[in-house]
Formats: C-alpha cells, structure tokens, sequence
C-alpha cells in the first residue's frame, strides 16, 4: 500500500543518515476503504492525492513543535506491506508497525523555497485551523496553495544540500 507520511527537514536529514524513517506515533495516510467511502467519487490518483494533502497538512504540525523549524512541508511516500488501518482517528488513516527502510521509500514530496513564508504562518495558526478559526483556516489556504515538488529517494542526498 502506497503511504504518505508527514515529515520535517530535520526528519530527513535523519533518513539520509540511519537508512530509515520513523514516523511520529507510526501515524501515515493512505488510501484506505474509509477514505474512498467518504468522498463521492474520484479516481485511484485523486484519492491519493487527498491522502498525501492529508500528510502535508500534518506535516505542519510536526513543524510546529520543532524548537528551530526548517519552513518547509516534507511528505515521504513509501510502499508499506503492513498497515493498520484506523478510521476511528480519520478516513486516510494508518498506523505503520515499525521504521520505513529507505529502500520502501518511492518519493519524497517538499515545498518549494518561495513556500516557507506561507508554510511558517500557517505552522503558527494550525491548531485554530483544526478548530475552525476561519482567519487560521484562511492562511492555511496559503499554504496549501503551494504544491509540493516531488524527488526520487535517490535524489535525498543533493535535496538536502541544496537546503
């Protein structure tokens, strides 16, 4: 199963370094039943698409809680075999059993420079965002309007020195 878990900058430089990645709780997002059930109708691609949305939004809050955040939403997409689905915490919802080796590694997604100002503003307001302050939720936006660049893992190492 194809899943996107939320990162940081600092989490990459420590995949680059141990060869695997830890996602915070085990918590990723995929496409699972509960996702595809919640929307109408859209194909394979767009659901995904909302699932790895889902990481990037996530990925704020672990830029959030960073003592010295690199401005910059991280999105690994990973080829995960053993998952467990939980749609009592959200529709993409999924909990991973362990670290993601490199090797499961099939992207990784990260704003683009001209992003961080709207990354770092919407970072500070996601929890009013997740409370419905529309004013938060608007900033959001902002950054949200950003797609994210997509890298092959093999691109990790040149990635992180031009940051």
């Amino acid at each position: 199963m194809r899943v996107y878990l939320p990162a940081t900058i600092a989490m990459l430089r420590d995949l680059e370094t141990a060869g695997e990645f830890r996602a915070r709780s085990g918590t990723g997002f995929a496409l699972t039943p509960a996702l595809r059930e919640s929307y109408a109708s859209g194909s394979d691609e767009e659901l995904e698409y909302a699932a790895l949305l889902d990481a990037a939004r996530a990925s704020l809050r672990l830029i959030a809680a960073e003592e010295k955040p690199e401005p910059r939403r991280v999105v690994i997409s990973a080829d995960i075999d053993e998952v467990t689905l939980r749609p009592d915490l959200d529709a993409a919802v999924v909990r991973l059993s362990g670290p993601v080796k490199i090797a499961d590694v099939a992207a990784i997604h990260v704003d683009a420079a001209e992003a961080a100002e709207s990354v770092q503003a919407a970072a500070a307001v996601i929890d009013q965002a997740d409370l419905g302050d529309p004013d938060a939720e608007f900033t959001l936006g902002d950054a949200e309007d950003h797609e994210l660049a997509w890298y092959a893992p093999q691109e990790l190492p040149f990635l992180l020195e031009l940051l």
